[in-house]
């Protein structure tokens, strides 16, 4: 009777979602993140309350906003030669005008070839490059002479801490957490911007096993210093305080003694907000050589908050992209190599170091490549949504404990995603990242190891399963992390679009075109 009633239960609930047997879960085993009864997302936990976080929070506007059209200032028609300066003119144009609605205006390039010599450089907020589509008919950023980033969007950001901080009183808090309690929430406020500071104890890098890397008889370095996330307040209720974003990490007091877990109230000047590069063919000469050869680059944006890249098509560059900033979508970005790099370093040519970032729809095509990187101590969310990878290459988190990545719905046919202990490849780049999810995702091979204190899922995805040692060791191997439904697609189809429009609605879905 018992097997027959569990039978049942799991029967009812596959009709009631209007789920296939083949997309299940299995029955014995509660799913990570399930519709319920009310057809609301339900998040199993960890036994200290870790959860996958709700994702939904990455992309421009902190996700679920349009992308803006912004009104055309000044439009431009190729020139015989070098048309650094000319771009760069108008550029600066537009960033001398006055701001409207939190936009100055879009330089336009006709369609054409525009040879540049050296980078075009984006400086003030609410200012757009865009050309007149990617295709070999539109605008083609033709990259010539000594190596450089063709587009780089940059602030200066300046940060500062404003009046006394507290501590978190919290002995635990939970990886995916909106709240937390402090020792005295007296001059916070609602609204404010406040910074999270984690120390890196001794006893921490101990507990991680990171304390005795060590290369060609030389010690390694994993992490040093602190790591810092910032977040806004939306809600102080006596020593509670709520965030409008999660956390990607758990904070355990057992670990950050003696100072703790400290939280200060920050003011940031500097920051550009509003900027975009779009509908554009970004193109370089064939690169090869290794990686610590100087090449042309795609783009950058550092320093800057609700920006966007859409519609691009990138040929040839070598660590294509480089995104430091935060709340940025990438939508409809290519990259095609027609040679590789040379050497067991690889480049990355999507480095997501920022935070709330969404890469969308976006596809590589290449060898030996890190199709995404991280850098170090790099907090989320940071998304892969529906992004194919063609070619010999890895998502691979690259140094020292990122946290909070998702990749939701990606193919990587010939290559793998791997959540995973670098230990001592580079200079010590130990656990790369942990509280990463692969959902409903393709890949020839999985390499999820699973940290101490903290976990990475693979869910609903297929794929060869990997086992290894740390890297430059003969065993053990790396305690495996978590698996669900391997081989077997689950519900909700996507992870992100589902926290999404449970957040915001399905109108959010629709704004970013989905």
């Amino acid at each position: 009777m018992h097997y027959l009633s569990r039978f049942s239960c799991c029967l009812a609930l596959l009709l009631l979602f209007n789920i296939s047997i083949s997309q299940a879960q299995e029955c014995g085993e509660a799913p990570w993140v399930s519709l319920d009864a009310m057809g609301k997302l339900s998040y199993r936990t960890l036994e200290r309350g870790d959860r996958i976080m709700d994702f939904s929070y990455a992309g421009y506007g902190g996700g679920g906003v349009a992308l803006p059209e912004v009104p055309v200032q000044v439009r431009l028609q190729p020139l015989p030669g070098d048309n650094t300066a000319a771009i760069q003119a108008a550029l600066d144009q537009v960033a001398a005008l006055p701001l409207v609605n939190g936009f100055r205006g879009a330089v336009l390039l006709a369609p054409g070839a525009y040879v540049c010599s050296e980078p075009l450089v984006i400086r003030a907020g609410g200012v757009v490059l865009r050309g007149s589509g990617s295709g070999e008919n539109g605008s083609i950023l033709q990259l010539s002479g000594k190596p450089h980033m063709g587009v780089t969007v940059r602030g200066e950001s300046i940060t500062r801490t404003a009046g006394p901080g507290t501590v978190i009183s919290s002995s635990y808090v939970p990886a995916g957490s909106l709240s937390f309690t402090v020792t005295d929430a007296t001059g916070f406020n609602p609204g404010d911007t406040i910074r999270i500071t984690r120390p890196v104890t001794p006893e921490w890098v101990r507990f991680m096993g990171m304390d005795s890397l060590v290369r060609d008889g030389k010690k390694q370095t994993w992490i040093t210093g602190d790591i810092t996330t910032e977040r806004v307040i939306t809600t102080i209720s006596g020593h509670s305080i709520t965030l409008d974003v999660p956390l990607p990490d758990a904070y355990d007091a057992a670990y950050t003694k003696p100072g703790g877990v400290t939280v200060n109230k920050i003011t940031t000047a500097g920051t550009i907000r509003q900027c975009g590069i779009e509908q554009l063919r970004i193109v370089s000469p064939g690169q090869s050589g290794t990686i610590n050869e100087r090449h042309h680059q795609a783009f950058s944006m550092s320093g800057v908050t609700d920006a966007w890249a859409r519609d691009i098509s990138i040929y040839n560059t070598v660590n294509s992209i480089n995104v430091t900033g935060k709340r940025i979508t990438l939508q409809a970005v290519s990259i095609f190599h027609e040679l590789s790099t040379i050497g067991a370093a690889k480049p990355a040519d999507l480095n997501g170091s920022g935070t709330q970032l969404l890469f969308d729809r976006c596809s590589i095509t290449g060898d030996n490549v890190f199709f995404l990187a991280t850098g170090a101590k790099v907090t989320g969310p940071i998304v892969l949504l529906h992004c194919t990878f063609n070619g010999k290459g890895w998502i691979q988190p690259h140094q020292r404990w990122a946290t909070g990545l998702l990749a939701d719905n990606c193919t990587v046919p010939d290559g793998g995603i791997d959540f995973m202990n670098r230990g001592e490849m580079g200079s010590g780049h130990g656990w790369a990242i942990g509280w990463a999810v692969a959902w409903n995702c393709q890949a020839r091979s999985f390499l999820n190891q699973r940290p101490p204190g903290a976990a990475n899922w693979v869910i609903g995805s297929t794929g060869e399963k990997q086992q290894r040692p740390m890297p430059f060791e003969q065993g053990p191997l790396v305690p495996e992390g978590i698996y669900s439904s391997h081989g077997k697609p689950v519900q909700p189809q996507s992870l992100y679009l589902s926290q999404l429009a449970e957040r915001l609605g399905q109108a959010a879905l629709k704004h970013i075109g989905y």
